[in-house]
């Protein structure tokens, strides 16, 4: 078994859902999430807070530098992620598909490196 970085991929500046909108997307999550568990791919999932709120940690010199906000800017950023256990690329790109149809939103599907035990 490998394990795989599903990345939900979300465009800066764009409107939110509705709230009904919403609560029909986050439904849809959690019934993914559910059947990951079923399916033992489960590991971690969760969503991400806005690019707006993270700090940048660079080693320079021997000292550290911190910088608000993100490091690169972008039409998109990562929005959330779930991490699973797949034995290969097509069943892992087939719970990308799932994802995708669950959260609405592009999906990058990337492997680990090295295997994972059990």
């Amino acid at each position: 078994m490998r394990h795989y970085l599903l990345s939900v991929v979300t465009p800066s500046g764009g409107e939110p859902p509705s709230p009904e909108a919403l609560e029909r997307i986050m439904r849809n999550v959690e019934g993914f999430h559910q059947e990951l568990q079923r399916a033992r791919a489960w590991v971690f999932a969760g969503g991400l807070s806005s690019p707006a709120t993270a700090t940048v940690v660079r080693a320079e010199d021997g000292d550290t530098l911190l910088t608000d906000g993100p490091y690169i800017e972008g039409k998109e950023y990562l929005g959330g992620l779930c991490i699973i256990k797949a034995p290969d690329q097509d069943a892992a790109l087939d719970w990308g598909r799932k994802a995708a149809r669950a959260i609405t939103l592009p999906i990058e599907v990337r492997p680990f490196e090295g295997e994972v035990e059990g």
